[in-house]
């Protein structure tokens, strides 16, 4: 129980890392459908996002930042493209880049300037995707 919670809470960088990436790849291809693999996809982006705020001023938040920043924008695109295949014009898309947008643009100035930019190509690109308010 101890070694499955510590896997959970692992971050880039850590040793248990690739086991919590190896369980979230599983998890979304024994989903029954492509709008329960979507939102996987999409859980897996949130994730990323805490992840990217936990290395945030860590010593090794360079790589490992603009590697996550990269992660975090692949399962976006793949379970929004998965959930407007399944589910055309879901809430849940709009709900999910409002989401993304609070987690992320409060990061923008802790980043450097290449992940600035990666940060900012992943807001614009959600942010086509969040109903205007």
């Amino acid at each position: 129980m101890v070694s499955a919670f510590a896997t959970y809470q692992a971050v880039p960088g850590d040793s248990l890392y690739p086991l919590k990436r190896a369980a979230e790849s599983t998890l979304v291809r024994l989903s029954a459908d492509d709008a329960e693999r979507g939102e996987r996809e999409l859980d897996s982006a949130k994730t990323r996002a805490r992840e990217v705020a936990s290395l945030l001023g860590s010593a090794d938040d360079g790589p490992l930042v603009s590697k996550t920043l990269k992660d975090m924008e692949d399962s976006t695109r793949s379970g929004i493209s998965r959930l407007e295949r399944a589910e055309p014009r879901s809430p849940k898309i709009k709900k999910f880049a409002r989401d993304q947008k609070e987690m992320v643009g409060p990061m923008l100035p802790q980043l450097n300037g290449d992940q600035q930019a990666q940060a900012e190509g992943y807001l614009d690109y959600i942010e086509g995707l969040a109903a205007p308010q």
